[in-house]
């Protein structure tokens, strides 16, 4: 027998056994706008089925559904911290977006169709949308839903775009690199809220560890804690691919 086919021989229930199993395999790190090959690629190698992406998060790995909440909530602690920038949002802003003006028409973390993953303008809107009905924070008001022409502060571009639920100003403001308007709202400034959720990977160097306070941030928090999760079963297949159970990403 192939010292890699010892589990094929087993009684089904012991294989069912395997096939319940899921352990990580590695970390991917940033995807970007490689997503839809990633999934491709494991799709291939694993089956749909097959393989689901994780995060680390205090000591358990749990899906990304969970794993945002801690996302955003870096980003409820840090708006709530400086009203200011709360008051500039809310008075002189309609709405923000990350890559593209169309990120405005996301409002899920889960993105299945889009070039790339998008979510700190999501983060964004959702605090300002808490705050705009929190009598505590006057300077943010509800807003009227609806179509409007806003100012790309960015490019100069007129837009029509919808309104963002607390936001009553004319720009739309883009939160990405160290050049766009929106910086100081950049995933790679606004630092985890707690340091549990940090982890270090010695060697890897990705682009958010070059801005804002890179390893501290709640985008090295979402990168670095990001693992690939397989079925027992399915990786046991790879014969001797099990080596390098990430390859092509």
């Amino acid at each position: 027998m192939n010292r890699d086919d010892w589990w094929r021989t087993l009684d089904p229930s012991a294989t069912n056994d395997l096939a319940a199993t899921w352990f990580p395999v590695g970390q991917p790190g940033f995807a970007g706008d490689s997503k839809h090959a990633w999934r491709a690629t494991l799709d291939e190698r694993y089956g749909p089925e097959g393989w689901r992406m994780g995060h680390y998060v205090r000591g358990q790995i749990v899906p990304p559904a969970v794993a945002i909440g801690e996302y955003e909530e870096a980003y409820r602690v840090f708006l709530r911290a400086r009203p200011s920038l709360v008051r500039f949002l809310a008075t002189t802003c309609g709405n923000v977006y990350d890559s593209h003006p169309s990120n405005v028409y996301d409002a899920a973390y889960e993105q299945p169709d889009t070039v790339s993953n998008h979510y700190q303008d999501i983060s964004v809107r959702r605090v300002i949308a808490e705050l705009a009905d929190d009598p505590d924070w006057p300077d943010v008001t509800p807003t009227e839903p609806g179509d409007v022409e806003l100012t790309d502060a960015g490019t100069g571009e007129r837009r029509v775009v919808p309104r963002a639920y607390g936001f009553r100003g004319d720009l739309l403001w883009q939160i990405r690199e160290p050049d766009s308007p929106g910086f100081v709202l950049s995933p790679a400034v606004v630092p985890a809220h707690d340091p549990a959720l940090l982890t270090t990977l010695p060697g890897r160097l990705e682009w958010y560890h070059g801005e804002g306070c890179g390893h501290l941030s709640i985008e090295a928090f979402w990168q670095m804690s990001k693992v690939i999760e397989v079925r027992l079963d399915r990786f046991l297949a790879l014969g001797e691919g099990r080596l390098t159970p990430l390859a092509g990403l």
